[in-house]
């Protein structure tokens, strides 16, 4: 290969670093999109994943790009971009706005800024897919203070995996993706939904901060504020106490108390475990309401699209949620595509007959959407420089 075909952006081979509150997915792809080789560190991110990423790098060719995920661009980084130092310490200012995804996503750019010094690093922002959404669904009705000088507004997240899905129900639905209106729902151990309209979101259920919107896994999702403040005054609960139950005791396992997977709490729903019978009910109401919220922001719903852990190998879930959108012309009786094939091709419709809205799932491809942002980023950066960015000193 000749070294002009070596620097193009394009011919890249990315290595991807998705880092969680207590694990890091790594996953090194060629040039052509391939998946060489991944591993999954279930280490929270600090010297454990740093080892396992230093030992994953010797063990497959060097990559030529980093891109990492990142949850939060806050208001100033709207765009995917080269993590250079003004990056970074943009970043280090809005760590707090997603404190149990930031800070440890943060430490692997900087180890893995380390390890590969001489590679360009992008951050790839789940915030960057909303950050056109109109000022009916981007603002709080808070004082102008708050919104102003303290910057609060809904940001939006799971964008990358909304990219992702985006593309897939084009594809399956033979439209060009800014000819579509849908409803894009992601349900793993975060979960969301999404209005896109004509390629655009325009409206999402998730907020300021990843723990707004629909009922998660062990996040609350949307609750009653005053309750907070209640909880503050009457019972002498701590702002710590309050984001450790709201974001990890909350959610399908606070109301379960078993556990915050679905397939746990199916099979005990079938035991006859009326706990667990609650916690799906309220799920799958909060997935109902979500979702028609988010048409109201639309003309017409084109697709009703699930993606994520729980969206994609969940099939009862899928169902209990459509039963209930008849009002949307969404009808249960969907089909159960195997999860082999679906991982074959990507995507697979599943509306049964009689229904008149599209119904599709779509396997998760955030890790496949942070190498395509990555390249997407080097290619204007060559084209505008002359040469692409390197990771700054941090």
């Amino acid at each position: 290969m000749s070294p002009a075909r070596v620097n193009d952006p394009s011919r890249r081979s990315v290595l991807v670093l998705d880092a969680g509150s207590s694990s890091l997915h790594i996953t090194l792809f060629s040039a052509d999109g391939a998946r060489i080789a991944a591993r999954h560190s279930a280490q929270p991110p600090g010297p454990e994943s740093a080892a396992d990423l230093r030992d994953f790098l010797t063990t497959v060719p060097r990559p030529t790009a980093v891109g990492h995920r990142l949850v939060h661009g806050g208001p100033r980084l709207t765009h995917h971009m080269v993590i250079d130092g003004r990056v970074r310490k943009l970043l280090d200012e809005v760590r707090n706005l997603a404190p149990l995804h930031l800070p440890p996503a943060l430490a692997v750019v900087d180890t893995a800024g380390e390890l590969l010094p001489d590679v360009p690093h992008v951050g790839c922002f789940d915030t960057v897919f909303h950050r056109d959404l109109p000022a009916a669904a981007r603002e709080y009705a808070v004082p102008e203070q708050w919104r102003t000088e303290h910057g609060m507004r809904r940001y939006g997240f799971h964008g990358l995996s909304y990219a992702w899905c985006l593309e897939r129900t084009a594809e399956v639905l033979e439209r060009p993706a800014d000819d579509l209106q849908a409803v894009l729902v992601h349900l793993g151990g975060g979960c969301s939904a999404c209005a896109v309209r004509d390629g655009r979101s325009v409206d999402t259920t998730m907020g300021l901060t990843p723990l707004e919107g629909l009922v998660m896994s062990r996040r609350s999702g949307s609750i009653d504020p005053g309750a907070l403040l209640w909880l503050q005054r009457c019972h002498g609960l701590t702002t710590h106490e309050l984001e450790e139950d709201l974001h990890r005791r909350s959610g399908l396992l606070g109301l379960s108390g078993t556990s915050g997977d679905t397939r746990d709490l199916v099979r005990a729903r079938d035991r006859g475990d009326t706990a667990a019978e609650t916690a799906l009910a309220v799920f799958v109401h909060s997935c109902r309401r979500g979702i028609a919220a988010m048409s109201a922001s639309l003309d017409r719903l084109d697709a009703l699209v699930f993606t994520g852990e729980i969206g994609e190998d969940q099939p009862e879930v899928r169902e209990e949620v459509c039963a209930g959108l008849g009002i949307l012309g969404v009808r249960n009786g969907l089909a159960v595509p195997p999860l082999e094939e679906l991982y074959q091709e990507g995507v697979r419709r599943i509306d049964g007959p009689g229904s008149r809205v599209p119904v599709a799932v779509v396997a998760t491809g955030e890790t496949q959407q942070i190498a395509v942002e990555t390249r997407r980023v080097l290619m204007a950066s060559d084209a505008s420089s002359g040469g692409a960015a390197r990771l700054g000193s941090l």
